[in-house]
């Protein structure tokens, strides 16, 4: 973002948007060019609300996905946009506090990667649903297939990934009404260890489901692909390493 009088100019693209190619109202953090030799990293961030429709501002089309499909995704290019302050969030530049966009998009990276916990929890409860009724009704050898023990321990693995998973969430949920909130340091870890169960579990159910698994009128082939995506948005497994890790060695 340039200053330009009592307007600023936005330039720039930001790809794999949520509802990027749908959303009326976008909200842009962008970091503040004012011709001085400040490194980037530690340039002020300003919060803008952009419409669609806006003069330079222009909205993919929505991407074709290997899973959640209901969740369009997009890319979004800013050419010369040109918001007024009175599309600034929260902030006035100058002004005390000035550099809330940054507390704010970390207070949304906290928000965003627990979200992705609390969707992790039901993506395993559906998948060990979907298996422990398939465990019951698929037979061999004239017997349910939960009658082998193999069979038990990969739904026992699942409810226990369900059961740490859950109270993640719960103490998640449980600080929020006390009015704490996690670290980005705890919020990576909710997210990645999340993640990985959900995916772990996903390609668990495809396995218990065999042939069956693989064909896409059965559900567990959608959730398996809709739960990779877990350890890539919001930050990939290995971002959320590094603010664990940073955090840590940083005490």
């Amino acid at each position: 973002a340039v200053r330009d009088g009592d307007e600023y100019v936005l330039n720039g693209n930001k790809t794999f948007i949520t509802n990027g190619p749908y959303a009326d109202t976008i909200v842009f953090y962008a970091k503040l060019d004012d011709s001085s030799d400040t490194p980037l990293r530690q340039r002020p961030v300003l919060t803008f609300i952009l419409d669609s429709g806006m003069p330079g501002l222009e909205q993919s089309k929505p991407f074709r996905k290997m899973g959640l499909h209901s969740s369009p995704t997009g890319e979004l290019f800013l050419t010369d946009v040109r918001a007024g302050t009175d599309r600034l969030l929260g902030e006035t530049e100058g002004a005390p506090g000035a550099n809330e966009g940054r507390a704010s998009a970390k207070g949304n990276f906290v928000t965003e990667r627990a979200g992705v916990a609390a969707m992790s929890l039901g993506l395993i409860e559906e998948c060990l649903r979907l298996s422990v009724q398939y465990a019951k009704d698929r037979l061999l050898w004239e017997r349910p297939i939960a009658e082998f023990q193999l069979i038990q321990l990969k739904l026992a693995r699942m409810e226990i990934a369900r059961l740490n998973v859950e109270n993640l969430v719960f103490r998640h949920i449980e600080m929020s009404a006390a009015g704490k909130s996690l670290t980005l340091a705890e919020a990576s870890a909710m997210k990645l260890y999340s993640a990985q169960a959900a995916s772990e579990v996903a390609m668990e159910a495809v396995q218990l489901f065999g042939g069956n698994g693989y064909m896409s009128e059965f559900r567990v082939e959608q959730l398996a692909r809709d739960a990779k995506v877990f350890q890539i948005y919001a930050g990939t497994d290995e971002i959320q390493v590094t603010h664990i890790a940073r955090d840590l060695l940083g005490r």
